[in-house]
């Protein structure tokens, strides 16, 4: 696994052995960030980072700052190591804890301008729960937008506070891209 673009362009990161972590693909993540555009400037939540390679690739292509969410030993070693090979500590902050557990911790990292969510299939809804909150405690700037991954199978979840913009299918894969609306009047 490789970050795709950027000032990183190139570099290998490492993931856990096994199948409890599952890396989004060289493919999906190139997709992905090429639907974002430009990250300059951005702040970054990563939630179920397991390797951090979301959250790497938008420091690799102008984010400021990443924040990861992970629990599971053996990714946050992966994780930890991947970060300080690429010498990123500085801009980062990983929060070695359950995701549903989050939103507390993450949110005063915060304000986010792009959330990323690549549960474990089996966990997909708990991610409206877990982004809601975020939202409701001002971690999500209006406009913000988040991303998604879920098996194809399944719907993209309904998450209060965000437009649903499309989803795209790979393989067994779907990305679905949401934004934040504005604050009301």
């Amino acid at each position: 696994m490789r970050i795709i673009a950027g000032i990183y362009r190139g570099r290998r990161l490492i993931a856990p052995a096994g199948l409890e972590t599952r890396p989004t693909s060289d493919r999906v993540r190139e997709a992905i960030f090429s639907s974002l555009g430009p990250l300059t400037g951005a702040v970054v939540l990563d939630l179920y980072a397991g390797t951090g390679a979301l959250g790497i690739e938008s420091l690799s292509r102008g984010a400021v700052r990443s924040v990861f969410v992970e629990e599971a030993r053996a990714a946050l070693t992966a994780l930890r190591t991947n970060l300080e090979t690429l010498d990123l500590k500085a801009k980062t902050k990983v929060l070695a804890l359950p995701v549903a557990r989050a939103a507390t911790a993450a949110g005063k990292e915060g304000p986010f301008h792009l959330l990323f969510a690549d549960p474990p299939y089996a966990d997909l809804g708990e991610v409206p729960t877990v982004v809601e909150a975020l939202i409701a405690a001002g971690a999500i700037v209006p406009g913000g937008r988040i991303v998604v991954e879920h098996a194809r199978k399944d719907p993209a979840p309904p998450i209060a506070g965000l437009e649903l913009r499309s989803t795209r299918l790979y393989g067994t894969t779907a990305v679905s891209y949401y934004v934040r609306g504005a604050l009301p009047a």
